[in-house]
């Protein structure tokens, strides 16, 4: 099978594979030892994997082809070979969080969403590579990997493994989590579609913390109609996680076709002070595909973002401090710069500090439930330049402000829990991809994934693959 067409195996959508594998045209073993020979073949280029699980992979696909074959099909995950970052726990297999501290830690048990993805029939390839503790930078001791679009610029943080194998086939999508844009942000560098959802919609249970109140678990896919399959799969009320929400994913048969009637608001001013011409010009094109696909512009004011978007570390500080108070500092000398500074300021902040920061964080969100009474969703860039490359974030991990404006158009939405689907919507002039998000009220990803499928419908920014790694094989 070759690398760039559209039409390889290893680039099919989920819900494309999946009506192979039920009219049994493939079967789940087939896939699976392809995706792992591709693995073999790529992987020590693009470095995204932290662990291979060929063996239990294997197992869970015969015995989903025996299912199959019997009768027994469960949907539209069934046989089908997916990843998840190596924060999420997997019985039988290490679960390291990026970081060398709990590089042996095997759990007990799976995390409540690797069980679901299991009782769904998916296939669980491996576990993928992310920032140490999913925070800003790899371990020292870690290779990180590498984008399969150009080797010279950002991968995406802290999901850098489930962007690069999502986007170079070695998966067909993946679990990922997001505290300040890391769905989104791999997402925007790697051509891909993922949903941050409601905080709480999906469980956290078995998934390494960094920031409690911001964490979400979400998926990385390469279209709208594949995430929302994950979403679906995953979502839902868990009684190991007291946070998690009642009522589930949305479902795909349900969702309306086309965006008719549906309203869309766009600050202009935030957008063009904030964000460089090529993610302007992206942007707007996306609402222009947005409109005619039947959606309703609207030019809004945003609430004002800046100051939850300067106050994101702080907020996330303290709660690392909390996540890894059991190893911190009693072993700082086995964790990397970035993530030792995040907890080394988050232990210093005085209690009266933050409480200032969560009532910024309420005045934000409640701002911002207020505004999507007017709108059904708000349309902004993922970051504000497009594809950066690795001298750019270098600068970025030496200047806060440069930092903080990085996450400007994504953090606030991890501070107020609001759902927001990340989705490919141009190139820059030298071919790397641009991403844009939609945001919608609290509990509304049935309108996201509306709004995307209807958005990929009319485009096929999603289509395109890099051709990066074409000679690495």
């Amino acid at each position: 099978m070759g690398m760039s067409g559209g039409g390889d195996l290893y680039y099919l959508e989920i819900h494309q594979l999946a009506g192979l594998i039920r009219s049994k045209q493939v079967s789940p073993v087939e896939v699976t030892h392809a995706l792992l020979e591709r693995i073999a073949a790529l992987d020590g280029y693009l470095n995204s994997y932290s662990h291979v699980m060929s063996e239990q992979a294997l197992e869970q696909a015969r015995e989903a082809e025996r299912a199959i074959c019997a009768g027994n099909y469960l949907g539209l995950l069934h046989g089908v070979p997916v990843t998840v970052k190596d924060l999420f726990w997997t019985a039988g297999a290490p679960t390291a969080g990026g970081s060398t501290l709990r590089r042996n830690f095997v759990a007990g048990e799976d995390a409540t969403v690797v069980r679901r993805l299991r009782e769904s029939g998916a296939v669980i390839l491996g576990k993928l590579q992310l920032t140490e503790g999913a925070f800003a930078t790899h371990h020292p001791s870690i290779t990180p990997p590498v984008n399969p679009w150009g080797a010279d610029h950002w991968v995406g943080a802290s999901s850098s493994g489930p962007g690069a194998a999502t986007a170079a086939g070695l998966c067909f999508a993946s679990l990922a989590t997001d505290s300040g844009g890391s769905i989104r942000f791999p997402c925007a560098a790697n051509g891909l579609t993922g949903i941050k959802p409601t905080w709480g919609r999906v469980s956290r249970h078995g998934v390494f913390e960094l920031a409690a109140s911001l964490d979400h678990v979400g998926p990385i896919a390469r279209s709208a109609r594949d995430a929302t399959i994950l979403l679906a799969a995953i979502a839902g009320r868990d009684e190991r996680d007291p946070t998690s929400l009642p009522g589930g994913g949305p479902d795909l048969s349900a969702l309306p076709a086309s965006l008719h009637g549906v309203r869309i608001g766009f600050d202009t001013a935030w957008i063009s002070h904030s964000a460089d011409s090529t993610t302007q010009r992206a942007f707007h094109q996306a609402l222009d595909v947005l409109q005619d696909a039947g959606g309703k512009l609207e030019e809004i004011e945003f609430p004002n973002a800046w100051t939850v978007a300067d106050e994101w570390e702080t907020h996330c500080g303290v709660q690392a401090a909390v996540a890894h108070a059991a190893d911190y500092p009693a072993r700082a000398s086995e964790y990397g710069p970035a993530l030792s500074r995040l907890i080394d300021q988050g232990r210093e902040v005085s209690g009266m500090r933050y409480q200032e920061v969560r009532l910024n964080a309420l005045a934000f969100t409640g701002s911002l439930d207020a505004l999507m009474e007017t709108v059904d969703l708000v349309a902004l860039p993922v970051q504000p330049f497009a594809a950066p490359t690795h001298d750019q974030l270098a600068a970025l991990a030496r200047d806060p402000a440069l930092n903080s404006r990085l996450i400007q158009f994504t953090s606030p939405f991890n501070v107020s829990g609001h759902p927001a689907i990340a989705l490919p919507c141009g190139m820059t002039a030298n071919s790397m991809p641009v991403g844009f998000q939609l945001v919608a009220r609290k509990g509304d990803e049935a309108t996201l994934c509306r709004a995307g499928i209807a958005f990929q419908q009319a485009s096929d920014w999603h289509r395109l693959h890099p051709q990066a790694i074409v000679g690495t094989v």
